[in-house]
């Protein structure tokens, strides 16, 4: 795996580190002000990424589909990142704390408006990662070297179509109760 691919992993790591210990300040230790400052890392995180990946793209490197990876992790961070935090926070207050209420799974229509905005949510991140995935293109400026992008850019949008299509399947068939 080269240097991209490291990166990616730490990065995906430092996020969920950085998470867990905005959590364990701001409810183990109620230091809130010093939890949301580890919880506000999570961006920074993401820069590094980019900077990263560009700089490699920069210095003459080939585009491989680590460096798509890097643009898709970084539109999903971006826009699910808000979300995943207060995922993470909902079950570290119940499951940690013992505050709180037990998060439930969502079924009939609530989990069909749910799902739903998750796809919103993908298409944010598409957005975003496409828009990187189209500027490495455009910056790195041979189509040679970066073929995977716009091959990987491609398939990024079938899937996200994909799974627009299962969410508005689920107001068609609502899911039930286990």
């Amino acid at each position: 795996m080269n240097f991209i691919g490291w990166t990616i992993i730490a990065c995906e790591i430092g996020f969920w580190v950085v998470i867990l210990a905005g959590l364990v300040t701001r409810y183990i230790f109620n230091q809130k002000r010093l939890g949301l400052f580890f919880l506000a890392l999570t961006p920074v995180i993401d820069l590094i990424l980019l900077i990263v990946t560009a700089t490699d793209l920069y210095n003459g490197a080939v585009a491989t589909q680590v460096h798509a990876i890097a643009a898709i992790y970084l539109g999903v961070s971006i826009a699910f990142g808000k979300s995943m935090i207060r995922w993470a926070d909902e079950r570290f207050l119940y499951y940690i704390k013992k505050q709180g209420t037990k998060p439930e799974k969502k079924t009939g229509y609530a989990h069909a408006r749910h799902s739903t905005k998750g796809s919103l949510q993908h298409v944010l991140a598409f957005i975003i990662g496409g828009t990187f995935l189209l500027a490495m293109i455009y910056f790195v400026g041979d189509t040679d070297k970066t073929e995977v992008l716009l091959q990987t850019l491609k398939l990024w949008a079938v899937i996200v179509a994909l799974d627009i299509v299962i969410s508005l399947s689920y107001f068609i068939w609502p899911r039930g109760k286990r």
